[in-house]
């Protein structure tokens, strides 16, 4: 051995010790060692043939010192036990664990002997090492890896070809930090298997779930081996990384389904061009939320397969039924891709949608009736213009109930086609007999439309439940009265009681509710008659002095005429 590597490695001995703390025994016969430290853990020891780092100072018996690596601010590192170290620095190293201190004193025989090294190590001097162990390895090594963590649930693992997003803290052996992703405040991120890693995180981050921990233990011919990378990882340094694997995909991969809760009763699937509301949470895979509607008490409302949402949703939404809770896990390249999205998705983030399905629609789809019960012998079945009292519960289709008429004394009124209830309910009302049963499904283009209404989101689909309780037979739009034949030729001479010459309020109402008595004709059906012949009185008392004359009583259907013929 060279001198020169002679005392190089010499001065790795830890030569503190001294011999005033020992005495002077005499001659040494052989290395002597003090194992001053030694870690409690200690999971491997140098054996002959090992490739070790260390740090040494090297110093005479008087404590002048000779040697030292930490002045050169580099480890020393080499095989062990192969006679490439003086004697005594080869027999002192071995058995050392990463961490262990020792103190060394080696006897001139076993290490420069009678020659010493000129102008640094007199001949028979006796050396004193101060040595920290800092890495071991051997060729024969092979990766460590040690699962710290893992998530009960793991339907997949990491492959190559794999992109990953992963946290890491990065340490030498001994403990000592060169990097740290938390740090930075973002995940690593690259594709596993080709290249782009150190051959050992390449290895060691295969077969991993996401939301897993491991340690792996890389020796240096796996990582980067004798040139070390840069100031913070020297040379043949064996690499220590705790990983957190955030998430993980393929480019080849679609958008995974997950079918949570499928309703048993599922008569329609949404298809591209349907409407849908629903609820979701929305998650990173390792669990972090980044957003929510329910947060928001509102729904997300979206038509889908047209490009308003991300390609997969779009995709996930296909097939989903009223009331389903799905999930759906959609990778990157079909969600915000390498950009991410905000403060809250990362670039290349795989994201999870927990979602339930509220309702859908299509805008062509016609009110859905489904009669319940229908009474025998129904020959009478309501119209527009027809007064109706029926009962009525609504609610949303996830059974959220929104109003209903028997929280009221009487049941609701209405006349039909005169738009004083939304239209998919007026629809649904035509056609029944008195006693009838119906469940009505109104799409909101039939019902309250996209703003909705107060207790009804916007673009929500109603479920009725109702029961036509009566009806009356309407008059046709724009009459408060008709005649069931022609009216009398004298019609004024009749309706003037008295003869005075004049039709008073009172007079007008006997002879009409006359007229309604003996079937001569009907009022328009409403809850409140009286009101009605008032309305039809105060029409025909045009200068509204209380009393109709010959000149102002007509008929609508002459009102009618004069009209077109002014029009002509």
């Amino acid at each position: 051995v060279a001198p020169g590597s002679r005392c190089l490695l010499l001065l790795l001995l830890l030569g503190i010790l001294g011999a005033p703390a020992l005495g002077d025994p005499g001659p040494l016969e052989d290395v002597v060692i003090d194992r001053y430290y030694i870690p409690k853990i200690c999971l491997r020891e140098a054996q002959m043939g090992d490739f070790i780092r260390y740090h040494y100072n090297g110093t005479f018996k008087d404590g002048k010192k000779f040697d030292s690596s930490y002045d050169r601010g580099a480890t020393v590192a080499g095989v062990v036990g192969v006679g490439r170290l003086i004697t005594g620095m080869d027999r002192g190293l071995q058995g050392m664990c990463v961490n262990e201190r020792r103190h060394l004193i080696v006897p001139p025989h076993l290490g420069y002997g009678s020659i010493g090294v000129a102008g640094l190590i007199p001949p028979d001097a006796t050396l004193y090492f101060d040595v920290v162990m800092l890495d071991i390895w051997n060729k024969n090594d092979k990766l460590q890896i040690t699962t710290l963590s893992k998530p009960e649930r793991c339907n997949r693992t990491v492959e190559n070809s794999d992109f990953v997003r992963y946290h890491y803290n990065g340490t030498l052996l001994d403990g000592t930090p060169f990097d740290s992703s938390y740090s930075k405040g973002s995940t690593y991120d690259t594709y596993v298997g080709t290249g782009w890693l150190i051959k050992g995180m390449d290895q060691g981050l295969l077969g991993m779930c996401a939301g897993e921990k491991r340690s792996i233990i890389i020796p240096p011919f796996l990582a980067y081996g004798e040139k070390g990378y840069g100031t913070v990882i020297p040379p043949q340094a064996s690499l220590v990384f705790s990983v957190l694997l955030v998430d993980f995909h393929n480019p080849k991969d679609g958008v995974f389904l997950e079918h949570l809760e499928v309703p048993a009763s599922c008569r329609r699937r949404a298809v591209t061009g349907d409407f849908v509301r629903y609820h979701y949470n929305g998650t990173l895979m390792d669990g972090t939320l980044f957003d929510s509607s329910y947060s928001r008490n509102q729904t997300y409302n979206t038509y889908i397969g047209k490009g308003y949402i991300i390609p997969g949703m779009d995709q996930g939404l296909q097939g989903v039924c009223m009331g389903e809770q799905r999930r759906v896990v959609i990778p990157p390249h079909l969600a915000y891709g390498e950009n991410g999205a905000g403060d809250k998705i990362p670039g290349s983030a795989v994201l999870i949608f927990d979602v339930h399905v509220i309702d859908f629609h299509n805008p062509a789809d016609p009110v859905e009736i489904e009669t319940v019960f229908r009474p025998e012998g129904c020959n009478v079945t309501t119209r527009n213009r027809d007064f109706v009292r029926y009962h009525y519960n609504c609610s949303l289709l996830d059974g959220t109930r929104l109003f209903s008429s028997h929280d009221y004394e009487k049941p609701q009124e209405v006349t039909l086609g005169a738009n004083k209830v939304i239209e998919g309910l007026n629809s649904g009302l035509l056609d029944m007999c008195a006693g009838e049963r119906r469940v009505l499904i109104v799409p909101p283009h039939l019902g309250h439309g996209e703003s909705g209404a107060r207790g009804v989101p916007g673009s929500a689909v109603l479920r009725f439940e109702v029961e036509l309780i009566s009806m009356e037979e309407g008059v046709p739009e724009g009459y408060l009265f008709i005649w069931h034949g022609e009216p009398p030729a004298s019609l004024y001479e009749e309706m003037d009681l008295n003869k005075d010459g004049g039709i008073p309020a009172d007079e007008f109402s006997t002879f009409i509710k006359t007229q309604v008595a003996e079937g001569k004709g009907r009022l328009m059906p409403s809850s409140d008659p009286e009101k009605v012949i008032a309305d039809m009185f105060r029409n025909q008392d045009r200068n509204q002095d209380g009393k109709i004359t010959p000149d102002e009583l007509k008929l609508k259907s002459d009102e009618d005429q004069e009209k077109i013929h002014e029009e002509l």
